[in-house]
Parts: structure tokens; C-alpha cells; sequence
């Protein structure tokens, strides 16, 4: 059995340019190494290792590796950015006229002027077939605009000033297949319209307790309200600009802490450790860059939400980036939920008028939410040059943009989708066979004595919590039911309360 091992096998592609250039940046996603044996792919838990045969070494210059990358990986836009700064404007011009039909000079000459905001001395494209921009087979794509300076069709995500990636896993190509939206659709409609509309509530009231409780906070009423109001109105907030954005943070937050801005100060998420001062979890972007990345977070979400890309990629892409850039100083971490049901709306994901709880889920599974946001944050870490202030702030020194400006979401992305999954399988499904075993056992108490609603209910609710029967203790409250009448509701309800599911009764 041929063994494969880093020490045999050389960097190729993207791997390479990180290491020419020594780049203080996460490395790739696709890890590539050419050397002796087969094709072959080893995936561990936060990144794929790709070998390749040794006829595949590419030759040992940025050119070389960047075709590779363009020929066999899924791209990471921040190491490709890098590697054309560092071929610099006249090298790329002359790769372009050497090669003028080629579709790997094409498509550096669109990414440098897109990231770049800067122009080659090049005249426009002549000739060439067009070219897709990220390779179909290994991305998650928008609709293509077509780009006729380059002959490129332009399937990015986002834009020159923020453009995440998705790469086409197994594991999202599988939440595809699953159809989410069409699993929840098929939920409801066993269900009577009556019980959906009063599922509303409880599940609106989940999602907003869930979404305070990942931050560790008990909400006043007040709070809460605000909160839960706001998303009552998901379906109709059809704006990412600025001002609509301030405004949901004003709605949302104290009103002593609403903003009037983008923030002003460096902030970033630590911990206090006894006797170790601060330890720093995640440096948020410097806040003079916060403004461009907002206009482009805008304008990535705006063409995630018009794009044929499924609702649930959409959602990761644009609440995660949100979260990543964290533009005020309060309530980043509720609007980057609530930003996950506005996608799900505008794209009629979710079923009208239903919210599903995607918080609780997201609860149940907090480590694993933190680790999500952890493989974001972790690796940024080494890059950004920081120093503490004394009074508790951070200071950053180095330029830090592109960073954030390009990240491969794919991990995020994967656990929205396992989330939401739950969500429509636990607690969506949870909240309807509830409500439909409170109906059955309503009309059961209703046919044995015609009791007034308040009093029904109640009745209804203290004998499902108690496995079918009015506990001793409850029994002088319904003095007006005599002894047979209460043994028959009794019988009625004991076969119901063997599928009442786990939700707690209130």
C-alpha cells in the first residue's frame, strides 16, 4: 500500500502561492501536493487535502500555481487577490496579450480589476468563448452577469468589496437533494389551517427567548417585545441599506445603546482569564473599513436574495458575513439571526406567515455554533497585528480589510443547513403534534361536560402534565365536576397523552 505523507509531496496551487508569498492569512480550504502515487483526496474536519500525480506539477512561479488553482481547486479568492498584487499590473498585462483566448489569464485580469478597483492597460476582449468566473463544478454560484471587457461571466457570490465563496461539499450538494423548503411545505399541509395559525405564536416566542439565550441573557418584557415585534415583520423589512439596517438595531436594543452609525471604536470578543488578562477570541474589522464592507454586504445580499442560489446558502452567506463584520457595538448577534429568517422570506423558504425556530436548534447545539464561528475567527488571528489599552480596548496596526473582505463560508453554511433541518424536523414538527393532541383532548373534555374555554383549557393542560389525570391537588379546583364526569375525561385523555411530545406546556 502506497503511503502518502506532506514530506513527499509538494505544494501545488493555492497551498503554494500561501507559502511563495508567506502569507499572513488562513491558509486554503483545498490543500494541493503533487508528488508519486495516485490521485487521491483525504478530507479531515476543517480542511481537504488534495494529491495529485507528479505530471500535474505545475511550474514554480505564481503564474504556474495560479492556473493550477484556476484548472483544479476551489478557489479562495483572498490567496488568488494576493497572488496578482504580487504579479503586479504590467506581469499580468503581458500574461493577458501572450495569451489574450486564454480562459486563466481572462479570469485573472476580471478578479484583479474587481478587487482591485484598478485598470489594466489592456484594450477589451476580442476573442475567446466566454468563461464562468468560479468553476460551476466546485462553487456555489449566482446568475451570471456577463462581463464583456474580460469575456467573463461574473458568478460571484458578492462583489469588489466583499465576496465570500461556497464550495460545492458533498454535505451541501446533499441538503440539495433534501429540499428543506419543499419538507417543511409537505409538514403543513397535514396539518388544518387553524393549527398552523396558532402554532405562530409559540414559535415566533421560541425563536425570540432562543435568540437572547445564545447570548446568555434574559431579556426584560420589554426587550423581548421589541424583539419578537421585529420579527413579526421579517416579511416585510425588503431593504439592506444603511439606514433600514440602523434602523432594526434601534428596534432591537436599549434604547440607550441604539446607533446612529456604523461603529466608531475597534471592538472584539474575549474573555477575562484569572491572572492572564484578556484572551482574545475574535478581532472584529478595523472600524474605518466597517463602511465598505457594509455597502458590500448590501450588495452580496441584495444578489444572494435575486439569485436562483437556494434559499438556505443565500442565508448563511449573507447572516454569517453580517456576524463576521459585527458593525455595531450592541445586537450584531440578534440581527445576524434575525437576518437568516429575512432570507428565508424573501426567498418564500419558509411556509407563509410560520417562523421556524432555527434559534432553539442553534441552542441545543451551542458548542458546535461556536466552533462554527471559531473556524471563521481563529485563523484570522495570527494576521492581525493587535495591542490591549488600558482601558479594556484593542488597538490594531496593520491593515486587516481582506480578511474579511474574502472568506470561504462553506462551514457556516453547512451548519445552517443541519440546524434548519432540525428545526423543521424537532421543533416545527414538535409545536404542530402538540397543539394537535391539545385539540383532541379538548373536544374530548367538551363532550363529557360543555365547560367554558378558560376553564377546559386549564383542565386539559394540568391532566397532560400529569400523564392523563387531575392530581389530588389540583382536584379542589374543579369542584363543579363530579367524581364520574372527571373519571370519564380521565379515560378520554389517557391514550392521548402517550404521543404528547416533549414540548413543555405552558
Amino acid at each position: 500500500m502506497l503511503i502518502f505523507s506532506k514530506e513527499s509531496h509538494s505544494s501545488a496551487g493555492q497551498l503554494a502561492l500561501h507559502e511563495i508569498l508567506e502569507l499572513r492569512r488562513p491558509l486554503p480550504s483545498v490543500r494541493s501536493r503533487v508528488g508519486a502515487g495516485a490521485r487521491r483526496t483525504r478530507e479531515t474536519r476543517l480542511f481537504v487535502e488534495e494529491y495529485f500525480p507528479l505530471q500535474y506539477r505545475p511550474p514554480a512561479t505564481l503564474i504556474g500555481n495560479l492556473k493550477f488553482a484556476f484548472r483544479h481547486e476551489p478557489l479562495d479568492l483572498g490567496i488568488i487577490y494576493e497572488a496578482l498584487l504580487a504579479i503586479g499590473p504590467e506581469a499580468l498585462a503581458d500574461w493577458v496579450l501572450n495569451e489574450p483566448t486564454s480562459r486563466f489569464s481572462r479570469r485573472a485580469w476580471f478578479f484583479y480589476e474587481t478587487f482591485s478597483g484598478q485598470t489594466l492597460t489592456l484594450e477589451d476582449a476580442q476573442g475567446g468563448n466566454y468563461v464562468e468566473a468560479l468553476d460551476e463544478k466546485r462553487h456555489f454560484v449566482t446568475a451570471p452577469r456577463n462581463s464583456p471587457r474580460h469575456r467573463v461571466r461574473d458568478n460571484l457570490l458578492g462583489n469588489g468589496q466583499l465576496c465570500p465563496v461556497l464550495r460545492r461539499t458533498a454535505k451541501l450538494t446533499a441538503m440539495l437533494r433534501l429540499g428543506l423548503s419543499d419538507e417543511a411545505a409537505r409538514l403543513t399541509a397535514h396539518y388544518p389551517p387553524e393549527t398552523l395559525a396558532r402554532a405562530v405564536n409559540f414559535l415566533y416566542t421560541k425563536e425570540t427567548r432562543s435568540s437572547f439565550a445564545l447570548e446568555g441573557e434574559t431579556p426584560s418584557k420589554d426587550r423581548e417585545e421589541r424583539f419578537l415585534q421585529s420579527l413579526h415583520s421579517v416579511s416585510t423589512f425588503d431593504s439592506t441599506s444603511k439606514k433600514d439596517v440602523i434602523q432594526l438595531q434601534n428596534a432591537i436594543v436599549d434604547p440607550r445603546y441604539a446607533a446612529q452609525d456604523w461603529r466608531s471604536i475597534q471592538n472584539f470578543v474575549g474573555e477575562t482569564t484569572r491572572g492572564f488578562g484578556e484572551y482574545i477570541h475574535f478581532v472584529c474589522p478595523r472600524p474605518q473599513d466597517v463602511p465598505a464592507l457594509m455597502l458590500g454586504w448590501s450588495e452580496l445580499t441584495e444578489r444572494l436574495l435575486s439569485s436562483p442560489l437556494d434559499a438556505v446558502l443565500a442565508a448563511a452567506v449573507s447572516a454569517f458575513a453580517f456576524v463576521f463584520i459585527h458593525p455595531f457595538e450592541d445586537g450584531n448577534g440578534r440581527i445576524h439571526r434575525y437576518l437568516i429568517h429575512y432570507a428565508l422570506a424573501r426567498r418564500q423558504f419558509s411556509p407563509p406567515g410560520i417562523i421556524l425556530p432555527v434559534s432553539a436548534a442553534i441552542l441545543r447545539q451551542k458548542q458546535a455554533y461556536d466552533e462554527t464561528l471559531v473556524a471563521f475567527s481563529k485563523p484570522l488571528l495570527p494576521g492581525i497585528e493587535y495591542s490591549l489599552l488600558p482601558n479594556d480596548g484593542i488597538e490594531v496596526h496593520n491593515e486587516t480589510r481582506d480578511l474579511y473582505r474574502f472568506f470561504d463560508a462553506t462551514p457556516q453554511a453547512e451548519f445552517l443547513s443541519d440546524r434548519l433541518g432540525e428545526t423543521i424536523r424537532e421543533d416545527f414538527r414538535e409545536e404542530l403534534d402538540f397543539l394537535s393532541v391539545y385539540d383532541a383532548a379538548f373536544q374530548a373534555v367538551q363532550k363529557v361536560i360543555d365547560m367554558p374555554d378558560r376553564r377546559a383549557t386549564l383542565l386539559v393542560r394540568l391532566c397532560l402534565q400529569n400523564g392523563g389525570r387531575l392530581s389530588n391537588s389540583k382536584r379542589d379546583g374543579f369542584a363543579e365536576v363530579t367524581d364520574d364526569e372527571l373519571r370519564r375525561i380521565e379515560l378520554a385523555l389517557e391514550p392521548l397523552t402517550k404521543s404528547v411530545p416533549k414540548r413543555t406546556l405552558l
